[in-house]
């Protein structure tokens, strides 16, 4: 497909989209919704692909929400109350989706964000599994600015990646939490001094990612998705139903026998999902 709002490279095992309007702060226009739920799909079709990097470009990560999106948000008079309610509803949770393929997709996700990650900005990092950031970046729950509340995932999702305290502080303030802060209080798994930096060193966690057994990944990612939700012993059970059935013995005898011959492993792709014929 042809992108509109960012590239998308799939080489060594990693996908990296790259937003790519920085001179509109890669706002997220009409585009992106359509787009980015597309180009995680091609990614997860691509069995080829191991881990994910969402990064950006110019001088901010992305300024939120695109002002002509919200146009989408205007009510139709023609048709009854309750059904403009149940179509505005319907509008929130596609947009809600757009960014939840990224906790569904079976890949590992990660996120390089440089200066401002402002409104859906912090719905997409907050879905994604890892986040590193420049020196320069901020966060900012910004929705509570424009007297509206966060819906398209940051509230589930940010006491899951800060501490309570600090997630209400963001959705009640609009104040920015800037990259030291949100890596004192757990946002962030690392800062680097500059933006180059940043896409360097995320890389490499992407190749280490990428180099491990995509079973084992896959299956980390699932369990501790489930563990979100679920208690200790309930998670424990699902631990133990999923080990059963997808160990992969082929590919622990693989990692044991590189470690011995200090080699790098070489490990099988994930196999492609079956899906209904066209």
């Amino acid at each position: 497909m042809n992108w509109t709002s960012f590239d998308l490279t799939m080489e060594n095992h990693i996908a990296h989209i790259q937003f790519n309007r920085p001179k509109e702060l890669n706002t997220f226009n009409l585009a992106v919704w359509r787009e980015f739920p597309a180009a995680i799909n091609t990614i997860n079709d691509n069995k080829d692909m191991r881990v994910i990097v969402v990064s950006s470009t110019g001088k901010h990560f992305t300024a939120g929400m695109d002002l002509s999106v919200f146009a989408s948000f205007e009510k139709s008079a023609d048709e009854e109350f309750a059904r403009q309610n149940a179509n505005f509803m319907g509008l929130v949770k596609t947009l809600q989706q757009t960014f939840s393929v990224l906790t569904q997709s079976k890949l590992p996700v990660i996120a390089a964000i440089q200066g401002g990650c402002i409104g859906a900005g912090l719905d997409l990092i907050t879905a994604c599994d890892m986040r590193y950031a420049s020196q320069d970046a901020f966060f900012t729950l910004h929705e509570i600015n424009i007297a509206m509340m966060a819906d398209v995932g940051t509230m589930p999702r940010l006491q899951h990646v800060v501490p309570a305290g600090i997630a209400r502080e963001m959705a009640f303030t609009g104040d920015a939490l800037k990259a030291d802060r949100a890596q004192q209080v757990g946002m962030l798994n690392g800062v680097f001094d500059t933006y180059e930096d940043l896409i360097t060193g995320v890389m490499k966690v992407a190749a280490k990612i990428a180099a491990k057994s995509p079973m084992a990944i896959w299956s980390s990612k699932e369990m501790m998705n489930y563990a979100d939700n679920h208690t200790i012993d309930d998670t424990l059970d699902r631990v133990a139903v999923w080990q059963a059935g997808m160990f992969s013995a082929s590919d622990v005898k693989t990692a044991i026998r590189a470690q011995q011959q200090k080699q790098i492993p070489s490990f099988e792709n994930l196999a492609s999902e079956k899906k209904l014929p066209k």
